[in-house]
């Protein structure tokens, strides 16, 4: 009988495989396969005797190194041979941390911050994908990640200017928590650098009114059956209508619409936005007939008046609503910018400015700098556009003018 090699996973496995669970090299090969340090066992017959014995490592090119010897000798007393480079050290060295170790921690870290869902997410996704890089590698601990394994996960990305930039930051981030514990010894993202241009602010676009009213529009002919499978409900065009209004009202992101409890955050006309900086409520106000539609779905699905499925995630009740909004958009098109839920919130800023809001107001209504909305809504302040066009006229009011000349056939 040929042996065979498989890891037999402890109790107290890295991963979180089960204990006892077998696998083989070709299962840990599978994308997404999450790597440990359990150890490997040769399993056959030499000799006459059927035996289960440990190679003493958990690196798969060693045991099958030994296995070559076990066989060659015909025996199981043959001698380990020395791998050709040094030893990794054990997992457990505490000078030495797993990659899955290190990321988990740093995880623990970020929530402890109480950093909102979505921030989170974007993290997870961050350690998610450095994992799959390692495991691509064949690495297990932490210090086995260098700079030149740096430098083409970062080549690897395919993320816009901005996204990568703040992916970027994420992932400097991770080695700097690392380097303080001592887990990492150099910065191996140190020589990694945004893509130019990452640093020059987004243009925001607010939806026009034209733009407002088409979306409306294509609202009324839209709506859907309720889906199959509990927790379910039937969404209406009208509905789909009120999601917007809101969003525009409000401000708020589509994430904290989708999950809108009523009885939390209406009072009266008042929308709570969120804690102010001074500890108090910070409110915005909606008018009459929206309070209406508001309550009228709560009539219908309860407090959670924009639930349309059975989960609670805020990322799957978002999710649920960009695909309604997404239809929306293809029939209210064509637009000069791509049609994104995020462009209500634009759409609310825009139309506080053009009414004159203060800046200051505006950037404490949607949790913002005064120097962030300046800087992203510039063209909507009318007081800068004022502000310039005084310092243009008070510069060129003295300077020289040339006579006017009548111009042939009488023109001048």
């Amino acid at each position: 009988m040929a042996l065979v090699l498989y890891r037999r996973h402890r109790r107290d496995c890295k991963a979180a495989h089960p204990e006892q669970l077998h696998t083989s090299e070709f299962d840990e090969r599978k994308k997404g396969y999450r790597r440990c340090d359990c150890p490997i066992v040769a399993s056959g017959t030499l000799a006459g005797r059927f035996r289960r014995q440990s190679t003493g490592t958990w690196e798969w090119d060693t045991a099958k190194a030994l296995l070559a010897a076990l066989e060659q000798a015909g025996s199981w007393d043959a001698q380990k041979p020395k791998p050709s480079q040094p030893p990794i050290a054990a997992a457990s060295d505490p000078r030495r941390i797993t990659i899955l170790e290190a990321t988990e921690a740093y995880m623990a870290t970020c929530k402890h911050r109480g950093l909102q869902p979505s921030s989170l997410s974007k993290y997870r996704t961050s350690m998610n994908q450095l994992t799959a890089y390692s495991d691509s590698r064949g690495y297990l601990l932490l210090d086995q990640l260098t700079v030149a394994d740096m430098d083409r996960f970062y080549a690897s990305w395919k993320d816009g200017k901005r996204a990568g930039a703040k992916k970027l930051a994420r992932l400097k981030a991770f080695v700097k928590f690392c380097r303080k514990r001592k887990w990492l010894s150099d910065d191996i993202t140190e020589d990694l650098q945004p893509q130019q241009g990452s640093s020059i602010p987004a243009n925001k676009t607010p939806f026009t009114d034209e733009e407002l009213n088409r979306i409306y529009a294509a609202c009324d002919v839209l709506g859907g059956p309720k889906p199959p499978g509990p927790g379910a409900r039937e969404w209406t065009g009208s509905d789909l209508q009120t999601f917007i209004m809101l969003s525009v009202y409000t401000g708020l992101r589509i994430s904290d619409v989708a999950t809108f409890n009523i009885r939390e955050r209406l009072e009266g006309n008042d929308v709570f936005l969120r804690m102010h900086k001074t500890r108090k409520p910070l409110f915005t106000w909606i008018p009459d007939w929206l309070v209406s539609r508001l309550k009228e779905m709560e009539q219908k699905n309860g407090a959670l008046i924009f639930r349309t499925g059975q989960s609670l995630q805020m990322q799957t009740m978002a999710e649920l609503w960009r695909v309604k909004l997404a239809k929306a958009f293809k029939i209210a098109g064509p637009f000069e910018e791509p049609p994104l839920p995020h462009r209500f919130r634009h759409t609310f800023v825009r139309i506080l400015l053009e009414k004159g809001v203060p800046v200051a107001d505006v950037a404490e209504l949607i949790g913002d700098t005064e120097e962030i909305v300046r800087r992203h809504y510039a063209r909507w302040v009318p007081e800068r556009q004022a502000r310039l066009t005084k310092i243009l006229k008070d510069a060129f009011d003295d300077k020289p003018k040339p006579k006017l000349v009548a111009l042939p056939g009488g023109r001048g």
